[in-house]
Order: structure tokens, then C-alpha cells, then sequence
């Protein structure tokens, strides 16, 4: 523990020798001074020849600088010995104070032995900075009302350097109405006063921009400068004030709420509150004027409110304040002349002051339907208006105008309510503003009917085709008639206009419903009788005086198959059969006989053909279908029977055919010695010739009495026979019969309707003519066919009579 004791206490006493022998080195301190802000790598000193030391010592003893307190701003060069600036010193950084002295305190130390030299290094200051406001721009508000002497503190500058470098003195801009006052502290530092030294007007010059400048003792002195801005508060000096006192505007009537009439913009030289201004109407300012105008407080702008009316007010004042709000509140005052301008907004009137609503279609042109008079309630061209007639080139009409504003209007051309019986007149009339308006009054017309029209048929000439054996009472046809009149002008009765034929009256024939024109056959027709009818029907209208029109009708009765052909020839007893005899040496194409049937039907119903129904050998005869000739077609052998029967059918081209039969018994001899039972009679040619005779007398009267026929209806023709009825010699019919037309071809003959004689001739034989005459019913007309096959059968003339036409007799 003694040893313990004993070993600290010696350690104890070489320390304190040792801090005594190191504190005893430091003693002796070497001083520097340089400027700030050197160059690096600068020569501050030779340490080594300042300190006593070998140069060569300091690399062996390991020679170090330790600054104190602060960055290693030097560097010892251990190969000379020389101090030098490391890093650039600025003496503000290092002494924050603002003292005159500024010293950097280092320490060099040697090792082996251990040696510390104490150093100080003086930095001197050099005017390296300017003079610094802390705020760059300085704002005053100033009162317009505050009087010159007036005193205002500003910022000071700061100048980082010390002693003469420092603030020396400060400098103002060039002003009439600031100054500055530089006063000095007690620790040397200058203070600047701004002083107000002329009156301020803020209407003149609102803001106030100076320029305050600090500058320092250096060589050369540096500055530093800061903007004063002095703004010059307002006060309610100046009232408001309108650009003119009158103003004058112009707005359309109607024109639409929220339309801006004008903006007032009065100007106030005070601001703030003291320039915010309220518009508002004056006492002066009607009410109405009020109503119809709103004002915008605090924009000025006037608006329409309510409608414009030029017809009620052309024009109005409106007297306007403008109010600053001030504490003392001042105003100006103006009146705005507001002229309402005039728009086409009235449209023109049309009155109907006299009217006709019916005019009869037969009066007279000049006719006054009305009269109209027009209005507008605008002005100017727009209250100026024009009457017209809408497509008045296409209307009976036109307007005359009476007197101012008033017009007529009558007719212009002549009436037809056949063609237009409801008129709408549209009366236009316009004004003649921009753009201009119109109005259309309606002005409704009838047209009374009067009977001008007569009634017309559809046609002109009706052809009727009516079958022969009709029903009485059998509907031919509708005859139609159109008036174009109304009500009772326009109620038609149909009849048939009276004329007697052959004693026979048109209405006993025909009938006709008087309401609709329907025709009706009232009793049955034979086309073998009646061919034709032609007479006149007349539509009569029931107006008054009554208009009729009649039309022509033909009524042709069509034939139908309603005869059987009748077998003339060979001529029998009823039921019985005929017989004939020819020698059993007849030649190949003899003639045995020929079979005439004659049909009183007419064209196809009339044609006959004749056929085989039955024959005993069909070898031994043939039979022409056309002409009815049997002839052998060889000749006669020993094995032949002796008598042969053929039966024979002729049938006409109707539909249904009709046909008759006849039965033909045919007896074979050696030698011919008299005409058979068929009253074949041998005649000398004298008579031949005699037959010829009649023949042609015959012929000749008929002929005759055809040609005189067509004088006589010529004759009366051109004479213009009065409307009654020719009377007729009675005849052996009631009825209308038509002549038929005679056709002769090969034999063959047309009988009239009376009776008709056939004559047949064959061939000759030997010098002698077989002659047949058949008996023949009186009353009926026949078509007799007898026509060779070489020949096609030809169609049938008819000669139609018309019934207006005095008809032929009947040849006797």
C-alpha cells in the first residue's frame, strides 16, 4: 500500500514539472498582421528564421500549426520554414463583433523535445463590403392632410466593415416635397429621418417613389441604396363629377327587359371609400320613369325594367345622383334624356264595315260585296299601310279605294259557281316599317246557284246491243245525265221522246225510269221482225225556267240460233220420204239430187252445211257439204242393190247448231222413161225461157220499188219533217221490220220477210231443164245456202232501216 502511495506521488511530480516547463515555452507569443481576403498560397512570415529554428529540424521533430478556434486558414511549408495562407481569411466571418481588432490565435508545435511558440495573427479589415439596407423598400403611408415638418423614421443601413470603412453619411433623391435628416449614435453609427417639407395633394401625385442611398468612409467608398415608396392617403376632399351634365340616348320601344340603355360613370379624384360611389334617382325622377328604368346603385348602368310603349310616352328624364361614401358623403348630379324610338310592333287593322256573304252567280260585274277600311296605330312609315287582294289575278274581284283609309271591294269579272262556289278573299294589308308587318283578313263568299247549265249526257249516241227473245221489262241500260247545278236546278227527269213507227209508239216499246235513266225493253224483240230501233231520249232539269238536252239511243237486237234450218229441196210431204230414180248406167260424178235448207236466222246462225247420216253403201255416193249436191262416185254393178236410202241432215253454225233431216230413197232402173214423184217436169227450152222472164220481172219490181223507197226518204229528209210521227199505210205487221239484203251467189237466194220464192235450176239434160219449185210458208224470211265447195261462204248483207226512217213494204 506504501509502495502504492510512494509510485503515485512520483508520478505526480514529473507532471507538474513538465506543465511548468511547457508553460514556461508558451510564454513567448510572436504576432502577425495581414489584410483580409489574401490570395491562398500568400507569405506571411518566415517561421523558422522568427522562431530560431533549423528549417531541417522541422520535417525530423514533426512541426505541426494548430488553430484555435476556428478553420486551418495557414499552412506551414516545412521545407522553408515559411507561414503561408492556405485559405482566404474574411475578417467579418472570423470576428462577428464589430470591434476594431480582430485577431486569429495558432500554436506551433515541435516534438522531441516537445516545444509549443504561441502566434497571433492580426486580420486587418479593408472596405471589401458595401453598405446594407435590411429591407431594400420602405413603404409609407402619408396622409394627405399632414403638415410639412412632419418627421418619419426609416431603416438604417449596416456595414459590415469597421472604422472608416463604415456608414459615413446617406443621400435622398431629388424631391419638392421630402428632405432627409442624418442624426449620429453614441457608438458612431448614423440614423436618417425622412421629413415632410411640402404640402401633399393625393389627386396630384398619389405616390411618392424615392430613392435613399447609403454610403461608406472607404477608399474607394462603397453604397448601398433602398427604395422609399410614400403613398398619400385620400380624404373626402373632392365631390363626384359626371362627364356632362346632360345626356341624351335613344331606345327602341319594346325593347327587352334587362336591356342596357347606357352607363352613367361618374369619377370621384378620392379613393377608398371616399371615391366608392351609389347611383340613384332624384325627386325629379318620375315614377313612372322609375318604373319603366332600374338603376344599378353601385355599377350606374340603366337598365329597361318594364315595357316601352312609343304609343303611350315618346320620351322621358331621368335625374341621377352620384353619392361618394365618405364620412362626410359628397355627390354630383346629371339628368339623361331618354327618346323612345318608334318600332313596327302595331300590325295594321282591317274592318269589315259592310258585307254581302252570298252573291248570286249572274250578277252584275261593279257588284259591291264590302267595304274595308284600314288602320295602323304606328307612326310615320310605319303607321302607312297598303290594301291588296291575295292572287288577285286569279279572282273575280278587285278593291277600289273610296276615300283615306277606305277601300270596296266589288266584282271584276262574271261569276260561275259551276266552276267556284265558295270564295275565301284574303284582304292582306301591310305596313310599310321595317320590317314590315301584315295582317290577313278572311273574307268567306258563297255563290248562289242559278240554272244556267242544261243537263249533258256522257255521250252523245248511245249504241244498245239487245238479244233477240229479251224478257219484257229487261233492264237495257242506265242513261245518265250530268247538271252541274244544285238542288232543284240540278234534279233531272229522264223520258222518251214520243214517235210513232208503223203505228207502233217508242214508249210502248221502251220505258225509262224519270229519276235515274234506267232503260227498259218492255216487250220481246225477233231479230227475224226487228232489226234496229233509233229515237231520242231528253234530260230535263227542274229549274225555272227548265234547260234539257236529249241524246240519240240505237237499240240493235242481236240475232239468236231460234230457227231450225227448213229442207226446201228435195221438196216432201210433211213425214214423208223422197224418192228418185236414175238410170243403173249412170256415169261416175252424176248428179242424183240436190238438198236445199234455207235457215231464217242470219250470218253464222244462218249457214248450213249438209252431212251423211245414213247410207245404204258409202261407196257408191258422196254429198258436198256446202252445196247439198249427191253425186255417184263410180258406177252401178250388177251386185248393187236396186234401191238405196241415204238420210240427210242439214245443220246451221249457231250455238247450239239446229239441224233437220231429210230422207232420200234412191231406185235404180235400166232406162229412165218419166220425172220422178219429185214433180220433175220436162219442159221445152221455150219454157226455160219463160222462167227467165219471170225471173227477171221479178227482180226489176223490186229493184224498182227499192230505188223509189230511197227518193222518198231523201225527199223527206230535205224537206225537214216536223217532229210528228209519218204516218204509215197499215201492213201485215204491227211491228218495225227491217228489209234484209239479198245475196245471190251460185243459186242461192234471200227471201224479204213477206215470203220468198226460191227457184232452183239443174243442170240440163238432154236439151230439157229440170225445174222445182217448193212451197214455202208466208211470214218468215229464210236464208237459203246453195254454195259450191269451190267457193267460200260469204257473209250476208244487211240493210239496216232506221226507225226515224220510213220502212219498205213488204214485197208481195
Amino acid at each position: 500500500m506504501a509502495l502504492i502511495v510512494a509510485l503515485l506521488r512520483t508520478r505526480l511530480i514529473v507532471a507538474v514539472f513538465t506543465f511548468i516547463t511547457l508553460w514556461g515555452f508558451a510564454l513567448s507569443i510572436t504576432r502577425y498582421s495581414i489584410p483580409e481576403e489574401m490570395e491562398e498560397g500568400s507569405f506571411v512570415a518566415n517561421l523558422a528564421t522568427d522562431l530560431g529554428l533549423d528549417v531541417r529540424s522541422l520535417v525530423q521533430r514533426r512541426a505541426k500549426l494548430d488553430v484555435i478556434h476556428s478553420k486551418n486558414y495557414l499552412d506551414i511549408n516545412k521545407e522553408t520554414g515559411e507561414l503561408l495562407i492556405r485559405q482566404k481569411i474574411d475578417r467579418e466571418s472570423i470576428c462577428m463583433t464589430k470591434t476594431t481588432s480582430c485577431f486569429l490565435k495558432m500554436d506551433v508545435i515541435l516534438e522531441n523535445p516537445i516545444r509549443i511558440f504561441n502566434i497571433e495573427l492580426e486580420i486587418m479589415d479593408i472596405n471589401d463590403n458595401a453598405p446594407l439596407f435590411r429591407r431594400r423598400t420602405m413603404h409609407l403611408d402619408i396622409s394627405e392632410a399632414t403638415p410639412p415638418g412632419e418627421r418619419f423614421s426609416l431603416t438604417n443601413a449596416v456595414d459590415a466593415d469597421v472604422g472608416a470603412n463604415s456608414i459615413k453619411t446617406y443621400y435622398l433623391s431629388e424631391s419638392k416635397y421630402f428632405n432627409i435628416d442624418i442624426q449620429t449614435g453614441s457608438d458612431g453609427s448614423k440614423y436618417v429621418d425622412l421629413v415632410l417639407s411640402g404640402i401633399l395633394d393625393r389627386e396630384d401625385h398619389a405616390v411618392h417613389n424615392l430613392i435613399l442611398t447609403a454610403v461608406d468612409g472607404g477608399v474607394p467608398p462603397r453604397s448601398g441604396t433602398a427604395s422609399i415608396v410614400i403613398n398619400v392617403l385620400d380624404i373626402n376632399d373632392n365631390a363626384p363629377l359626371f362627364s356632362q351634365p346632360l345626356f341624351a340616348v335613344n331606345v327602341s320601344e319594346n325593347s327587352a327587359a334587362g336591356t342596357v340603355v347606357m352607363t352613367l360613370n361618374a369619377s370621384d379624384l378620392d379613393e377608398g371609400s371616399n371615391a366608392q360611389l351609389i347611383y340613384s334617382y332624384t325627386l325629379y325622377t318620375s315614377e313612372k320613369a322609375q318604373e319603366l328604368f332600374s338603376l344599378d346603385p353601385n355599377s350606374g348602368e340603366i337598365k329597361v325594367k318594364g315595357v316601352i310603349d312609343y304609343e303611350e310616352s315618346q320620351s322621358f328624364e331621368l335625374h341621377v345622383q352620384a353619392q361618394d361614401r365618405g364620412a362626410n358623403p359628397l355627390s354630383g348630379h346629371c339628368k339623361v334624356m331618354v327618346f323612345i324610338t318608334d318600332l313596327n310592333d302595331n300590325y295594321p287593322e282591317v274592318t269589315i264595315k259592310s258585307l254581302k256573304s252570298a252573291l248570286a252567280e249572274d250578277v252584275a260585274v261593279g257588284t259591291l260585296i264590302a267595304v274595308v277600311s284600314v288602320s295602323d296605330m304606328d307612326s310615320g312609315d310605319n303607321g302607312q299601310v297598303e290594301l291588296t287582294l291575295n292572287q288577285q289575278e286569279s279572282l273575280p274581284f278587285l278593291l277600289n279605294k273610296s276615300s283615306e283609309g277606305y277601300f270596296e271591294l266589288l266584282v271584276s269579272k262574271p261569276l260561275d259557281r259551276e266552276v267556284i262556289s265558295k270564295y275565301d278573299i284574303t284582304l292582306r294589308v301591310t305596313d310599310k316599317g321595317s320590317p314590315p308587318l301584315s295582317e290577313n283578313e278572311i273574307i268567306n263568299l258563297e255563290i248562289l246557284d242559278v240554272n244556267d247549265n242544261a243537263p249533258t249526257f256522257s255521250q252523245s249516241f248511245y249504241t244498245i246491243h239487245v238479244m233477240e227473245n229479251n224478257l219484257p221489262g229487261a233492264l237495257l241500260t242506265s242513261l245518265s245525265a250530268f247538271d252541274p247545278d244544285l238542288n232543284e236546278n240540278q234534279y233531272l227527269v229522264y223520258f222518251i221522246m214520243e214517235k210513232e213507227i208503223v203505228n207502233t209508239s217508242m214508249s210502248m216499246l221502251f220505258s225509262i225510269n224519270p229519276e235515274n235513266g234506267d232503260l227498259y225493253a218492255l216487250k220481246t224483240f225477233d231479230y227475224e221482225r226487228e232489226r234496229d230501233f233509233l229515237f231520242h231520249i231528253e234530260a230535263r232539269d227542274s229549274g225555272v225556267p227548265p234547260l234539257s238536252s236529249n241524246v240519240t239511243v240505237h237499240i240493235i237486237i242481236l240475232d239468236q240460233n231460234d230457227n231450225t234450218p227448213l229442207i226446201v229441196s228435195p221438196w216432201r210431204a210433211q213425214g214423208s220420204v223422197v224418192e228418185e230414180v236414175i238410170p243403173r248406167s249412170t256415169d261416175k260424178g252424176h248428179l242424183v239430187a240436190k238438198v236445199i235448207a234455207i235457215d231464217a236466222d242470219s250470218e253464222q246462225n244462218a249457214r248450213v252445211t249438209y252431212q251423211l247420216l245414213q247410207i245404204t253403201d258409202a261407196t257408191l255416193f258422196s254429198l258436198d257439204q256446202y252445196n247439198g249436191e249427191i253425186r255417184t262416185t263410180r258406177m252401178f254393178s250388177y251386185r248393187d242393190p236396186r234401191q238405196q236410202r241415204l238420210v240427210i241432215v242439214a245443220k246451221d253454225n249457231g250455238e247450239p247448231a239446229r239441224s233437220a233431216t231429210v230422207t232420200i230413197k234412191i231406185s235404180t232402173v235400166e232406162h229412165v222413161i218419166s220425172f220422178s214423184e219429185t214433180t220433175e217436169l220436162p219442159l221445152e227450152y221455150d219454157v226455160f225461157t219463160d222462167l227467165n222472164l219471170y225471173l227477171v220481172i221479178g227482180l226489176g219490181a223490186v229493184s224498182f220499188l227499192l230505188l223509189i223507197t230511197i227518193l222518198v226518204i231523201i225527199v223527206l229528209k230535205c224537206q225537214k219533217p216536223k217532229p210528228k210521227a209519218i204516218k204509215i199505210p197499215p201492213a201485215n205487221r204491227n211491228s218495225l221490220i227491217s228489209q234484209r239484203s239479198s245475196t245471190i251467189a251460185d243459186s242461192t237466194l234471200i227471201s224479204s220477210d213477206a215470203y220468198w220464192y226460191s227457184l232452183f235450176l239443174a243442170e240440163t239434160r238432154k236439151g230439157k231443164v229440170v225445174v222445182r219449185q217448193p212451197i214455202i210458208p208466208k211470214g218468215a224470211g229464210y236464208f237459203v245456202s246453195s254454195i259450191p265447195r269451190s267457193i267460200e261462204p260469204s257473209e250476208p248483207t244487211d240493210s239496216r232501216a232506221s226507225t226515224l226512217e220510213e220502212s219498205r213494204r213488204e214485197l208481195p
